[in-house]
Order: structure tokens, then C-alpha cells, then sequence
């Protein structure tokens, strides 16, 4: 397929693009949203040297991408221990959670470099991958275009079409499909993606549809000292949990817990945000509604006392300790609003931990994990606060959980099929064990 102009045009603005990137990382470092230690990753400049044999990379953009990468990652490790696994993301919330994690020695963390000439000719000059391995849909033109031009076979893995990306996509279908034919292979999570990538040109025979490669992954890890801390200290009242909430749905789940209070009034919300600068927001709402004495703050190292009834957890790479600590979780993101339409989140976190699982309507982007999980009578709707508070005091009832936990772990049971099916491709894309070329020359990106 010829090169789009979109793409031509895009190539020509990333050559005088440096001074752009150079503000807008400076502005972020100087926010604490950049780590300046290794600021110089994202301009190509390695932190690590690369080891001898096979090198892999395989990208993820954020916290999300790179955790459904993990267990992928450890199986690929256990199955090529000749292999070294680069992992790159984009965030520093990514790189702080996956320092928390036991990840196999093989691996090798780094920031993904701005998509600009000089940088990524000195990324792929540096690791030389033999082989790509993208999570989702995090498209940067030149550097697919330089590791296309080495020759190195590439899988996209785990990718969907939510709303938001095919409206966003739909206006450029030409360029879109350009980029997603440089790929071998595409993972794609569900039938409805096939058709929505497939009208947004991406190549029909590179593409099969594979589940949600997260709903194979390893439970999150454990942190048993801590949660035996905190067990105790919540004491035998009943619990919930609201994960991965954002700010515009909690007076909903803040009206939740105040209805179920009035059935259970020892009853314990623990609430964990997606992004840890909204937690003030949560705060200011919590005290509001529930008053000061009655919210305590995870990051702030505030005990939780008899009186306490909201929990704020606001920390990263905790979200396992959380689902161990409650038996019924909304998992957020789904609750109807007047304005906007949340996507939902993924619900397998919580089912892999044997945490009934709660979801309101609105869950786009995980529509065929929760009708799986339906089917089977693994979760349950709830269409607002009302109904909310109404499931959280029955979920209190170990019988009650029984059935949706069992049907939750049936689901789980057949959701091995992405992970085998992307380790295949992975591993099919890789040279023969201890037979690995090295890469020569890095050939320059076209454009």
C-alpha cells in the first residue's frame, strides 16, 4: 500500500518536531510527571547496555497496557530464557508500578523515546530488537517504520476499537490501515473490533480475533504482611471496594455507601482512584458527604478507627490488596452519567481473586468480557445508587457471593486462549533458540 500523505505529512513535522518534545518533557519533569533521572530514555539514549542474544521489545503505553503484558511476559521468559524481554512504556506512573513488581530477571525496563528522527535511530540502533510486540493500539509512526525497515517481525497484540478511537481514527481510515498492515500479525479482543478496524482499513488477513489477553493474566500480586496489617485493623465489619473510579462517577458511589450505611452502619468503602491526582478531588467529596473523622487517606498513612467509614486508597501497584481485602467490588468506570459515557474497566482483576464482581451499564470497551461473564452468571448490574447500596449489603452473605464467584471462575477458566495464542505468535516471530542474528546496520526510517 502506497505511504498516506497523512503519514508523509506527519514523518516531515517530527523532523522539526525536538524543541516541542524538549518543552513539553521539561514542563512535565517540572510537574513531577516526568522522572529526570532518566530523561534521556526518551530521547533514545539507553540507560542499560543491551545483553547478547535475542532481544524482544515489547511496548505498552501505560499502567494498563503493561501489567495485561506480565504474565505474557513471564511465560515468554520460563519458555526462552535466552531471550531478553525489553519492556517499554510511556508513563512514570508505569515504570513506579512495574518497579513493585517481581518481574523475571530477563527483563529490562525503559521509557518509550519521542517519535523523532535522531531518537529513534538511537533506540533501534541501541537494542537492535529481533522481534516488536505492541499492547492495545499505541501507534508511534517513525519508530514502526524504523523497526519495519530492520526487518524485524511485529505482532500487535490485545487491541480494541472503543468508541472514542474509531471516531478519532475514522477521519484518517487511510493512514490507520497503513500502520496497522506494517504489522505480521493482530490480536484482535473481540468480533466487533474485527469489523470496526476492518472499516477503518486495517488488513483483514493479518487479523483474528483472540479474547482479552488481561483477562489471562496472573492475579495481582500480594502484599500479605500489609494486608494482614490492614485486616486487622478494619476489624470483622463488613467491606467494599470501588476500583479504578474516576471523579465524576463517586458522588454516585458516595451516595451508594451513605444508602447502605443506613442497613449496615459498620460498613467500610474502600475506594481506590484511576489516577492518584484526583484523589483530593475524592477527599474533598468524601468529607463532605461523610464528614472529616469519618474518611481516612491510604498515602497520608491514616489509621482507620471504629468511626471510619471511607478508605481512601490512593496509591500505586496496591489494587491487589484491595480485591483480597473485600468480598464485592464495583469495578468501575460504568456508572450512567448526563454528560459523558465511561467505557468500564476490566473485570478480571477482581474475579481472578474470587471478589464478586459489580458493574454499572455503561461498559463499552469490556462489553464481551462482562456478557461473558453474564452468561454465566459471574457479575451483576447495577443501574444506579439505589441499586448499589441494595447489592453491596447482600453481598455481605458469603452465600449470596457463591454463585456469582463460581460463575466468575468459570470464565476465568476459559480465558487462557489469548495468553497461549499471543505466546504462539511471540514466540513464532523469535529466532531459533541460541541462533539469534545480531542486527547490522540500522537502516533510516523513509520520510
Amino acid at each position: 500500500m502506497k505511504k498516506p500523505a497523512l503519514i508523509w505529512l506527519y514523518l516531515a513535522l517530527s523532523r522539526i518536531a525536538p524543541p516541542l518534545w524538549w518543552l513539553a518533557l521539561s514542563l512535565r519533569a517540572r510537574k513531577g510527571k516526568e522522572d529526570r533521572a532518566r530523561l534521556g530514555e526518551k530521547w533514545g539514549h539507553a540507560s542499560q547496555p543491551r545483553p547478547d542474544g535475542p532481544v524482544i521489545w515489547m511496548h505498552g503505553v501505560s499502567v494498563g497496557e503493561s501489567l495485561a503484558l506480565l504474565t505474557l511476559i513471564d511465560r515468554l521468559a520460563a519458555a526462552r530464557p535466552d531471550t531478553t524481554i525489553l519492556l517499554t512504556t510511556i508513563t512514570q506512573a508505569s515504570a513506579q508500578t512495574l518497579a513493585r513488581r517481581n518481574l523475571p530477571k530477563a527483563v529490562i525496563h525503559q521509557y518509550l523515546p519521542v517519535d523523532t528522527p535522531r531518537a529513534v535511530e538511537r533506540f533501534l540502533a541501541h537494542w537492535r530488537p529481533d522481534a516488536v510486540a505492541i499492547a492495545e493500539a499505541d501507534l508511534w509512526p517513525r519508530i514502526l517504520i524504523g523497526a519495519k525497515a530492520m526487518g524485524c517481525p511485529m505482532i500487535l497484540l490485545n487491541t480494541h476499537v472503543t468508541p472514542r478511537r474509531y471516531r478519532r481514527r475514522r477521519r484518517a481510515p487511510r493512514a490507520n490501515g497503513w500502520l496497522m498492515d506494517l504489522f505480521d500479525h493482530i490480536h484482535v479482543q473481540d468480533q466487533k473490533s474485527f469489523e470496526l478496524y476492518q472499516d477503518l482499513g486495517a488488513p483483514m488477513q493479518k487479523m483474528q480475533v483472540t479474547g482479552v489477553l488481561k483477562a489471562a493474566s496472573a492475579p495481582l500480586p500480594d502484599l500479605a504482611q500489609e494486608r494482614a496489617k490492614l485486616d486487622a485493623e478494619f476489624g470483622p465489619r463488613p467491606r467494599w471496594l470501588a476500583a479504578s473510579t474516576r471523579a465524576v462517577e463517586e458522588p454516585q458511589i458516595f451516595d451508594a455507601h451513605a444508602k447502605a450505611l443506613g442497613r449496615l452502619p459498620d460498613l467500610l468503602l474502600i475506594i481506590a482512584p484511576r489516577q492518584m491526582r484526583d484523589a483530593d478531588k475524592t477527599e474533598e467529596m468524601a468529607i463532605a458527604q461523610f464528614g472529616a473523622t469519618r474518611v481516612a487517606r491510604r498515602s497520608g498513612n491514616q489509621p482507620v478507627s471504629p468511626d471510619t467509614q471511607v478508605y481512601i486508597a490512593d496509591t500505586m501497584g496496591e489494587m491487589g490488596l484491595w480485591y483480597r481485602l473485600a468480598p464485592v467490588a464495583y469495578t468501575g468506570q460504568s456508572l450512567p452519567l448526563p454528560d459523558r459515557i465511561l467505557g468500564g474497566k476490566n473485570p478480571f482483576e477482581a474475579a481472578a481473586l474470587n471478589c464478586m464482581i459489580l458493574h454499572g451499564p455503561t461498559v463499552a470497551n469490556f462489553r464481551e468480557a462482562y456478557d461473558r461473564l453474564h452468561a454465566e452468571g459471574g457479575a451483576m448490574l447495577v443501574n444506579d445508587a439505589t441499586e448499589m447500596a441494595d447489592a453491596v449489603c447482600k453481598a455481605q452473605d458469603p452465600g449470596f457471593r457463591a454463585d456469582f464467584i463460581e460463575g466468575a471462575a468459570r470464565v476465568q477458566r476459559q480465558n487462557m486462549t489469548p495468553l497461549e495464542k499471543a505466546l504462539d505468535g511471540v514466540l513464532a516471530m523469535l529466532p531459533p533458540a541460541r541462533q539469534a542474528r545480531l542486527r547490522g546496520e540500522i537502516p533510516h526510517a523513509a520520510g
